[in-house]
């Protein structure tokens, strides 16, 4: 896509839609006396588009695509997020922002089709967690842009494919589309279906659900009513915004004033199932991300340590009980590398501990070294 002249703008915008999923963008920026950008495997790249150097040109570009609904909630709050559904069968995740006077924009192409666990490489302990969960709260963490919409909608359509539920997501906005299977589904939109997620959640319980997904747990509200359904027999998806496990329950308690904390943790100890972490690693292969993830199992012990505010002990736990199907991100990493989908320096940059990465690399050659010698004192 080059072009050297700006076009009309609404033209302009399906242009620029269109070429995230011409070059398999995740993202496009959008920003006044700037070219659009492009997000392709990680990276940012300028598109061959001229500079958006009008406020008035940018704004009648993206007027082109916000839902009249949400124009008044970005004159009041300067900022909108909604979902748009391109020509191309992708969907579109947009965050519309005022900056200095003028109006950006970030959006995100969310693809039409619901990818499945091997298309994006998630470890066999995610499809193992949907088999034998029919309870509980499972929380998919992790920084913007780590996949866990993908993750989720995974999850969600699996289910849809093997049993018969009923389903009730609360997005904002909606991403992923879902076709009914053995499922039926309901999808809720905050700002056009439900006005927030609080008034969403009290709801919810009345509606006979098998499965909520809530899109992101931000509020008291929504996590209290999350917790105390999980705790009465609905199987709950949740998203935090957090790096790894145990700042997801530093997140949580945040929420909650300190002298009720102990009864917080005593529902996580209950209610809780699995906490899912992850990060995109750039691949081998431009173009290519790997998600590394840290993954919590609530077992017993697990238990024990919530309820007596022992968080820091967990990543000790989860790489001590990998036989139950707990991951940590170094163990991620080391897989990642021996797969050979990502290069050993790349795993440095993004490990939590690069001494815990460099130690178990050193362990698995001298495991290997080891071997060899083995096979060769025998055919000795």
């Amino acid at each position: 896509m080059s072009i050297t002249q700006l076009p009309p703008p609404a033209e302009a915008m399906q242009t620029l839609l269109n070429g995230t999923t011409q070059f398999l963008a995740s993202d496009i920026h959008l920003k006044v006396n700037y070219a659009p950008y492009f997000r392709v495997g990680g990276l940012l790249h300028k598109a061959a588009f001229p500079v958006i150097e009008q406020n008035d040109y940018m704004e009648t570009m993206l007027k082109s695509i916000i839902p009249a609904h949400k124009l008044h909630d970005y004159e009041q709050n300067g900022s909108i997020d909604f979902s748009y559904h391109g020509s191309t069968g992708d969907r579109f995740r947009c965050n519309v922002f005022r900056s200095m006077g003028e109006m950006h924009a970030s959006i995100r192409r969310v693809q039409n089709k619901i990818p499945t666990y091997s298309e994006l490489n998630l470890p066999p302990i995610y499809e193992k967690l949907i088999a034998e969960t029919r309870e509980g709260l499972i929380c998919v963490t992790g920084v913007t842009g780590s996949g866990k919409s993908s993750t989720l909608a995974a999850m969600i359509d699996h289910l849809n494919n093997i049993e018969a539920m009923h389903v009730i997501t609360v997005e904002d906005p909606i991403e992923y589309s879902f076709t009914p299977k053995k499922c039926i589904i309901s999808q809720r939109e905050i700002g056009l279906d439900v006005p927030n997620f609080p008034t969403a959640m009290r709801s919810v319980v009345r509606e006979d659900p098998d499965i909520i997904f809530i899109g992101e747990m931000r509020d008291r509200d929504t996590l209290t009513a999350a917790l105390q359904a999980a705790e009465t027999g609905h199987l709950v998806f949740g998203t935090l915004h957090v790096g790894d496990v145990v700042q997801s329950f530093n997140r949580i308690l945040e929420f909650f004033p300190r002298n009720e904390h102990s009864f917080i943790r005593s529902s996580m100890s209950n209610g809780l199932r699995a906490i899912l972490c992850q990060r995109l690693i750039p691949g081998i292969e431009a173009g290519k991300v790997y998600p590394a993830s840290e993954v919590l199992i609530n077992s017993p012990v697990v238990k024990e340590k919530v309820r007596n505010e022992e968080d820091e002990d967990l990543p000790a736990i989860i790489a001590q009980s990998e036989h139950e199907g707990m991951r940590s991100f170094t163990k991620s990493l080391v897989e990642l590398i021996e797969m050979e989908r990502i290069h050993y320096d790349t795993a440095m940059e993004y490990a939590p501990s690069r001494e815990a990465l460099q130690s178990s690399m050193k362990g698995i050659k001298a495991s290997a070294q080891s071997l060899v010698g083995r096979i060769r004192s025998t055919r000795g």
